[in-house]
C-alpha cells in the first residue's frame, strides 16, 4: 500500500502551475480535463502527487484554514525557499530553521491558494 496523491481545489491553475513547477521545482506529470470541464492537473515527485481541481466555471469554495499543511521534501531548504521568495514571493510562515530533535530543516510558506506547504530538507546526522 502507498499513498499515490492528494487532491486540491484551487482558485487559478496557472498561478499554481507557476508555484509548484517554475518556482518549487516539482514537476507536472500528466492532466485531464473532465466531461463537465473540470480540468485535473497532477504535480509531483517520484512517490505521490499533487492532484490540482480547476473549475473554469467556478468550483467549490476554498478553504485552506481546514487543513494544517502539505510537505514536500526538498534537497535545500534555503535554496528553494530563496527562489520561491524571489519568483513568486508567498507569503512566509516560518523562515528556514534547523529541527535537530526530528534531523530536519524546514520553512513553511503559503501557495497562491493559500494552503501551506512544508519544505522539509532531511539533515545528515
Amino acid at each position: 500500500m502507498d499513498v499515490i496523491h492528494t487532491a486540491l481545489w484551487v482558485s487559478d491553475l496557472e498561478q499554481t502551475r507557476s508555484f509548484y513547477v517554475d518556482a518549487l521545482g516539482l514537476t507536472e506529470n500528466w492532466s485531464f480535463e473532465t466531461d463537465d470541464g473540470v480540468e485535473n492537473v497532477y504535480i509531483g515527485g517520484e512517490n505521490a502527487e499533487f492532484q490540482f481541481k480547476y473549475d473554469p466555471a467556478g468550483g467549490p469554495e476554498i478553504d485552506p484554514g481546514t487543513m494544517a499543511h502539505v510537505a514536500v521534501g526538498v534537497e535545500s531548504t534555503d535554496e528553494v525557499f530563496d527562489r520561491l521568495v524571489a519568483q513568486v514571493d508567498p507569503p512566509v510562515e516560518m523562515e528556514p530553521t534547523t529541527m535537530d530533535d526530528i534531523g530536519c530543516r524546514v520553512a513553511f510558506v503559503e501557495d497562491p491558494n493559500g494552503y501551506v506547504v512544508e519544505l522539509v530538507e532531511q539533515m545528515d546526522t
